[in-house]
Parts: C-alpha cells; structure tokens; sequence
C-alpha cells in the first residue's frame, strides 16, 4: 500500500476497509447526510461490537446537516459518541477519517463529507497518508481531533438534543427558502465556503528520553501556607481509608506543589491535565519535590511510559489505544487537575478504566455556577478548601482594588445564546473608538504596571491593542491566532517591564502564571463566574515590590453583572436571616471596592428584575436533560445541574412538583402525583439530624416496586441498616461513631434493632402528620397505594431517597 495516495474516487472502499481493521475510528466532517450514513451504517455497527472507540463529529454549520441522518448515526450502537460542533455561523469546514490499530495507521484529509456523492462518485480530492509517513503528524491529528470533539461547543447528540436542532433546522431553512435544498441521495452538493486556517502548537517530539535526576539542580522544597493545612488533610483522608478527596484552593497557593508533596507517600502516580502546558509546568513543580523519582510525558507526541510519575494529557490518555497501554492498576495516585473538568466524559473514561489506591482532585473552582458538579466523583469528600477572599484575608494571596466602570452599553439588545452573547452583534458595541477610549482613560487613571487584560474575541483583543499603541502604550494581543509575538517572549517583556498590557481571550484561564502582574482590566460582559473567578486569580500572587493589585471592570447590564460581585463578599456564606441582599459587597479590611455611581444604580435595578427564579431553574433543568438525552433523576439534577437541587424543593416542595409544572410528567405520573402529593413532600422534607430515617426507607425500597411500602419491623431494617453505614468509612464516622454507636460496629441485632426503633421509626412517626404509623413494633405507611401507581411511586420515592442520602453526607462531610 501507498505511504501517500491521492483517492478522486470511491472514498468509501478505503474508509470500510480501515473501519475493519482498525479499533480506533475518528470522523471528522462538516456535515452529515442520511447516504452517506447508510452507506457505513453496516460496517461501522460490526466495529463498535467488536470493541472499537468510534467517536464522530459533524458540524451545524448553514444546518445542512440532516437531523435524520443523525438520528440514524446514534441509532447504529449505543457506544459509538456522535456530537454537534454548534458553529453559530462560523464556518466549520473539516473533512478527516483516522483510523489506528495496534500495529498501524491511517488518516484520510480532503474534500468528502459523509454524504453518498462524496463517498462514491463524486468529484472529490483526498489524500491518504499512511502514519509511519509521519508520525508526530498523525498523533498531533489525533488529538486535536479529540480536543475538537469534546469542546465546549460540542453537544452529546441525543433525543432531547435532536429535537433542538431539528427545530433550529427547520426554522433556518423557513427563514432561507432560497438556501434550502431538498436533497436526494443521487445529488448532494456541497457548500464550499473559505475557512479561516487555525494555528496548530508543535509540541515536543516523540522519544525516549526520560527524565533523569543526575541531570536537575532544582533544591527540594518544602510547604508553605495553605499547602500545609491541605495536606494535613488529605495525608488524615487517607490514613482513615478514604480513597477518594478533592482539594479547593484559590489559584496562586500552590495546587500542584500540594499533589507533589502528597504524591510522596506513592509508589507510581499519574498527574492529568488538559493543556500541555500545565503537564510541563507540573513535571517542574514534582521534580523539585522529588528529586530522586523519574518522569515522564504522555501526550500527543511524547510517549514516556517507564517513569515514575507520569503526566498525560486527557486527549491522548481518553483514547482507548493509549488508555489500555496500561494496566488498571498501573498508577497508586492518580492526580487530576482543574478538577473541575472531571464531569466531561472523557475523563469519565479514563476514571472508569483505573483503579489507583487515592483519586487526588485539585480545582480553584468547583462550583456549579457553570460546570457539572464534581463533588460525586470523590464521593463527596473535600478534604480542604479555602477560596481566594480567605486567602487574601490571611495574606497568602495579594490584596485587590476593585473599580467598577459604569458600561453603558445595553446587553438587553444581543441576542443570548444559551451560555455566550453573540459574537457578531457584541462586537458591533465593542468595536467602537468611543468604547475604547473610554476603557483607556479608566485604565490610565487606575492602573499599575504590568497588565493583563481579557477580551471577548480576537477582534476586541486586536482592536483595543492597537488603539492603546496609537497612544504610544507598548501592547500586544496575545491569542490563538497571533503569530508575531510568542507567548513566552511576550509574558518576558511584559516581566522586564518591556510591555505594558496584554491583551488576551483566554489564554490566561488555565496553567498560566505571571506572578507580576499588578493590573487585571476587564473589558468583556461576565458570561461564566468561574472563568471570572480564574482570571482574577491572576493578578493576586503574591510577587516581591507588588503590595496590591488593581482590579479594573466594566459593568454594564449584562448577565451575572449583578451576581458576580458577591464572589469578593466575605459574607458571602453568612446566613442571611431573609436580609435584604447588599449590591456593594464587604470585602476583606486590606482590600477596597469602589463603583461608579452609575454602576450601582444599575445593579440596584438588576437585582429587583432578576430573572424570575421558576424561569431560571426551567431552563438549567432543559439544558441538563438535553445533555443526558432524558430526564434527568433528582440525584442527577443535583449532581450535574446548572442550580442547586435544593432550590427545586425550595420552590416546588418537591422535584416532582417542579417536574409537574414543567409539564414534563405523562398523563399517568401526573394522575399519580396529585394523588401521592402529600407522601412525596414528606419524603423531601422530613427533617434529618443523622442520616438513618432515609436508610430505613432504603432498606424498605429495597424490597422492590410490589413490596417496598408494606410494614417492616426493626428486626428486619437491622442487617441492611448496619450494612449500609459500616460499609463506607465516611458513613462510618459520620452517623456511626458517637459513644452508643462505636458499640454497633460489631453487629449484635437487638442493640440495631432498638436503635432503629428509638430513632427513626418513632421519630419520623410522629412527625410525618400522619402519614406514618409505628405501633406494637412495626413501622407502616398509614396511606393505600394503588397496583396500578406502584412502579412510579417506587421510583419517585428511591430518587428522594437516594437524593437526600447523598445530599446528608456531602453536607456532613464538609462540616
């Protein structure tokens, strides 16, 4: 076979060859139709049940891509992964098939979308490259292809995901009759519009040099402030046989010098991340930790299998090739950074697969103002945490003045979509002389030395950089696409004093420390909380000569405008007692908040027409069940929704409730909910000092749909009872380790069997308004349930169950 050939025709004899051969299958196309589906529909199916990682990405761009022709795709095996590349105009032009296998590989590029014509007899130009003709390249495509697949503009396609585009679909070809094309499978044209050319980063070359201690001069170091309490922590965490735990700490108090000094108490370690240039800087920070250890890197380019402890990037780790390149039990720590990108399901995959003695997870923001929760991955168990407010307060962060600048701009008017403004109108605002000479002026009037300021785009960043340097200031717009200035360089002159500002996207989120700067300005609306958390991360290391640093913000009527200011309150987490919110947050005595007047009156507004709160919570609601392609269970709501669940109860009583409102029940579950309305809000809302009146419930539920609301007796809740809190150690110590009960962890039936009934049962059956009985020992619910309602009951009721149980110990656990 050719190294390089050129294929003009029938494209599909060498893409069904490959698939055949291969156990990793990645396509790549800009569009997708229902020809070019059934035309690999058989083969593809034969290779997912053999066990190949199929993963295909087809683009929205112009919504040529059919909806039935995705349908079909997620049809063929529930485990081949489909998703969407949500352009939002942007073009989206890439045609690749990679293929590998144990011993080879093979990457088509060109013109062919997966359409028949372009598959079969259309006139196509496509270049088939074998991967020993270059392998970095090959390894490079592959993940980069993985880094397209699951960004964020990337959707899972599902039902509740389809039916949004199938909507989108149809009303963009209703709004464009002349755009739209009725397209057979004899005859499909393909739209062929320019594509900007994206910069690629060439990493190391692949080889076998692994680090050898002889060769560093790094001293061994020791910790410091935050680092110190955190691993006391973790080091209890795992003496007391946890073998999961999550570490917050506010960026700049050393995360990864913590997972360093941890690892020590480790054999072999795997440290994850999702950026290259985090594992570089990882590799630095645990070799001037452990000396005497050998490391390596594992990413798209560099295979250094035979170390120590090794650094690997998600991308490449997630493949299923390089993930069973190693043993389950390979690794005793395994180390995940920016934890807050664990929920993503590739590194669900790589989680899934391992099976290390402690599962380290360090984050500066966890929260789930923006991403799925994490909490569920280490069970619940955050050994330390301590956010960048009590770090400023106990001088192991730098301290800030923050000036909001009144943006007079009105938000109100660009269209919202989903979770971003739209690029195209924002710029319209932002690309203006008046707009820009007045950030110049609150920055002249504020600011320090060295600068770092964060854009909405490219364009902003080039534009606002540009109009600084017609003033004479020394600037540069650092981003993807800039190829004069190299990062490194411009983060050296910007140390040296060479530069005054760089101006970014978002380069600086993740990874990326420069101690120095003194000035953060941001001219962009605040569309996550916790990137804005990230970026003023930057600014607040602490650095010799650097006393404080300035904060410089737009605020206009933008999202979150009005919410994101309480990330700087240090009563933030106080009970409220029903107070009134304050707009002008209470920040740390060495710090100071100062707003324009304007600004005030503005957020003052905002805060009395805040998004009316059901609205909100349908909404985060949708977009979780759009991602799971169904509806989501309470637990699942809670674990991975945009609100916290609790605001559900709060609103609705219950999540049924809210669930019934939303409309989202049948026929049937809504008959069934008003007739059990009054049990279901029992269940949510019965008051928990220990966690036993959900496991007695649990021990009942255990018994099945027909039979798990008879009676029970103690006697028969015992052995499940004292199972359930013996058999996790955070159960154990939580409700199962006071004085009476440390007496329990040997089982002895009569002593459970009279807790049980001292506790829950007589408890629960005197505050249930009756709902429940517990008389002449048994323990009963006093309301008759249906045949017919049985399984949806049951199934409500295990949901709560579930839900409040989980919810309890996290709760307790952080305690």
């Amino acid at each position: 076979m050719s190294k390089v050939e050129l294929i003009q025709r029938n494209l599909i004899e060498k893409i069904q060859e490959h698939i055949e051969t291969s156990s990793t299958i990645y396509i790549l196309t800009s569009f997708v139709m229902k020809s070019g589906v059934r035309l690999l529909k058989e083969t593809l199916k034969k290779a997912a049940e053999r066990g190949a990682d199929i993963k295909i990405c087809a683009g929205d761009y112009l919504f040529v891509t059919q909806p039935e022709a995705l349908r079909e795709l997620i049809s063929i095996h529930p485990d081949i992964e489909v998703r969407l590349w949500r352009s939002r105009g942007v073009s989206f032009h890439p045609k690749a098939y990679l293929f590998e296998n144990t011993t080879s590989g093979y990457f088509i590029v060109g013109s062919s979308n997966l359409s028949k014509s372009a598959l079969t007899e259309g006139i196509e130009w496509n270049i088939g490259l074998d991967k020993t003709v270059d392998e970095n390249v090959f390894a490079e495509s592959m993940e980069e292809f993985l880094k397209l697949f699951y960004a964020d503009e990337t959707v899972q396609v599902n039902e509740e995901t389809l039916k949004d585009y199938e909507k989108q679909y149809h009303d963009y070809h209703q709004r464009h009759p002349n755009l739209a094309r009725t397209w057979a499978e004899s005859e499909e044209v393909e739209l062929m519009l320019p594509v900007d050319k994206a910069e690629t980063e060439i990493n190391e070359r692949d080889h076998d040099v692994i680090y050898d201690p002889a060769t560093v001069t790094y001293e061994t170091i020791q910790p410091r402030f935050a680092q110190v309490e955190a691993l006391e922590r973790l080091e209890a965490a795992y003496e007391e046989g946890y073998d999961k735990a999550m570490v917050v700490m506010a960026t700049g108090l050393g995360k990864t010098y913590l997972a360093a000094f941890f690892a020590r108490n480790f054999q072999k370690a795997l440290f994850i991340a999702h950026r290259e240039e985090i594992l570089r800087q990882a590799k630095k920070s645990f070799q001037r930790v452990m000396p005497n250890k050998t490391f390596g890197i594992y990413d798209g380019n560099v295979k250094e299998k035979k170390a120590d402890i090794i650094f690997a990037s998600i991308f490449t780790l997630s493949m299923k090739k390089h993930l069973e390149a190693f043993a389950k039990d390979a690794f005793d720590l395994i180390v995940i950074d920016e934890f807050h990108h664990a929920a993503a399901r590739s590194y669900q995959r790589v989680l899934n697969y391992f099976q290390p003695k402690f599962l380290l997870g360090i984050t500066a923001t966890p929260d789930r103002n923006d991403n799925k929760d994490v909490y569920a991955i280490c069970d619940g168990n955050v050994a330390y945490k301590i956010d960048f407010i009590e770090a400023v307060q106990r001088g192991w962060l730098a301290p800030f003045r923050y000036y909001g600048v009144y943006d007079d701009t009105d938000y109100s008017k660009i269209k919202w979509l989903g979770n971003r403004y739209d690029e195209a109108e924002l710029l319209q605002v932002q690309l203006r002389e008046e707009m820009a000479d007045k950030i110049l002026k609150a920055w002249e009037k504020y600011k320090k030395t060295r600068t770092l300021v964060f854009c909405s785009s490219i364009k902003q960043a080039d534009f606002l950089s540009e109009y600084f340097r017609k003033r004479n200031y020394r600037t540069v717009s650092l981003h993807s696409k800039q190829t004069d200035t190299p990062r490194g360089k411009a983060i050296a002159m910007l140390e040296k004093g060479e530069l005054d500002a760089i101006f970014t996207v978002d380069l600086f989120n993740e990874g990326v420390d420069i101690p120095s700067v003194d000035t953060l300005l941001f001219v962009r609306p605040t569309e996550s909380l916790t990137v804005f958390t990230q970026q003023v991360g930057r600014g607040l290391r602490l650095y010799e000569g650097k006393d404080y640093c300035v904060i410089i913000d737009l605020i206009g009527n933008y999202r979150n405008a009005d919410v994101k200011l309480k990330l700087f309150d240090t009563e933030r987490n106080a009970d409220k007692n029903g107070k009134r919110e304050k707009v002008i947050p209470t920040v740390p005595d060495n710090c100071s908040l100062h707003l324009d007047i304007q600004a005030i009156n503005l957020l003052e507004e905002m805060r009395k027409k805040r998004q009316p709160r059901k609205e909100k919570l349908l909404w985060d609601y949708k977009q979780l069940k759009q991602e799971l392609g169904y509806r989501p269970t309470y637990l699942q709501l809670h674990l991975r929704g945009r609100s916290d669940a609790i605001e559900y109860k709060s609103e609705f009583k219950s999540y049924v409730g809210f669930l019934y409102w939303a409309d989202e029940l049948s026929e049937k579950e809504k008959e069934v909910f008003l007739k059990y309305e009054s049990w279901l809000v029992e269940a949510e809302r019965t008051p928990m000092a220990k966690s036993y009146k959900m496991v007695v419930l649990l021990a009942m539920l255990n018994r099945g749909p027909s039979r798990w609301h008879l009676p029970i007796t103690p006697k028969e809740a015992a052995p499940f009872f004292h199972q359930y809190l013996m058999e996790k150690e955070y159960r154990k110590r939580i409700d199962f380790s006071d004085k009476k009960t440390k007496q329990l962890w040997i089982y002895d039936e009569e002593k459970v069997s009279k807790l049980i009934a001292e506790m829950p049962m007589t408890k629960w059956s005197g505050s249930s308004n009756g709902l429940l009985s517990f008389e002449n020992g048994i323990f009963s619910l006093h309301f008759s349930i249906a045949k017919e309602d049985e399984e949806i009951l049951y199934q409500w009721t295990k949901e709560i169950c579930e839900y409040r149980l989980h919810v309890y110990f996290e709760r307790k656990s952080k305690i």
